[in-house]
């Protein structure tokens, strides 16, 4: 299993970004995948999830309305666009997978793969 984060950047308040994990070693039908994030000094966090079965999601009352999670089948691709960026939005992101398709936001530890992760910077 292999993910590969990319997307992130510097943006101003109000600004949108889309991250974009490119997985590869699993079919995205089996597994769940999570977007986490880090902030400097506080624990990581997590964002969105999506089921690749039955493509439900589930976001973080944090992001609510503001970020949606997607997956492209034929490009093995899972993308999470964000609008609305706010300065408490800056961390590092991380793209996980979990092998039971479980979509547990609450618990970094239950999820089976990480990327190396990608800077998203919400600064004027």
């Amino acid at each position: 299993v292999q993910l590969v984060e990319s997307g992130g950047g510097v943006v101003q308040p109000g600004g949108s970004l889309r991250l974009s994990c490119a997985h590869s070693g699993f079919s995205m039908n089996d597994y769940a995948l999570l977007w986490f994030r880090q902030a400097p000094g506080k624990g990581r966090e997590g964002v969105s999830c999506i089921n690749g079965r039955d493509g439900s999601t589930v976001y973080a009352d944090s992001v609510k309305g503001r970020f949606a999670i997607s997956s492209d089948v034929a490009r093995d691709t899972v993308s999470m666009d964000m609008s609305y960026l706010k300065p408490e939005d800056t961390a590092v992101y991380y793209c996980a997978v979990n092998e039971f398709r479980l979509c547990v936001l609450s618990d970094p530890q239950v999820n089976d793969y990480w990327g190396q992760g990608t800077q998203v910077t919400v600064s004027s």
